[in-house]
């Protein structure tokens, strides 16, 4: 498969870009609050948008997707009412108040906030333990959608595609904490 110039241009832009966003959250990440929260200074809009990219992904856009092309289009209604019950009506009845009591309760982590809510540290662990058990399966469905798509449009071998993805990945969140991944 022969990849045209302007292939090449695009990703190579694209790299560029994660690179100086990685670098840019990098050098304005001072505290673990800065890593963590994006030091609490993200404007709500934004992080409804980053949430919403994140929870609508690979796993609900190809995932409901091929569904929907095995097993009829009429499955699509159930990719509305996932971004309209996720990300929608989560943010506009719960998204201000949420993000008040986590900065009163100065939590860092959803568990923690849950913890502090709640005054229950059995609610922490417990809660700790399922997004321990399953963001590494949601990672996972993302990631691999992810080096598909890769493998697939350029057509190289799965393995590198992977790899190649999951650097990337691993650079910028790693650099820039929230900011990077915001950014």
């Amino acid at each position: 498969m022969q990849i045209s110039f302007y292939t090449i241009v695009v990703v190579l832009l694209f790299l560029f870009i994660n690179v100086f966003l990685g670098w840019l959250g990098y050098r304005r990440t001072k505290t673990s609050q800065d890593y963590l929260l994006a030091g609490r200074a993200i404007h709500p809009v934004v992080m409804a948008l980053s949430y919403g990219s994140t929870f609508i992904s690979t796993s609900a856009i190809v995932g409901f997707g091929g569904l929907a092309a095995n097993m009829g289009l009429g499955l699509l209604w159930l990719t509305f009412l996932n971004i309209f019950v996720g990300i929608f009506l989560a943010f506009v009845f719960f998204g201000k108040r949420t993000r008040k009591m986590g900065h009163t309760l100065k939590a860092h982590t959803f568990a923690e906030f849950l913890s502090k809510r709640f005054d229950s540290r059995f609610v922490r662990g417990f809660i700790g333990c399922v997004i321990f058990l399953g963001m590494p399966l949601y990672a996972a469905s993302v990631i691999k959608g992810g080096a598909n798509f890769v493998q697939s449009y350029f057509g190289i071998p799965y393995a590198v595609s992977l790899l190649f993805f999951v650097a990337i990945v691993a650079i910028y969140v790693w650099m820039g904490g929230m900011k990077g991944v915001m950014y």
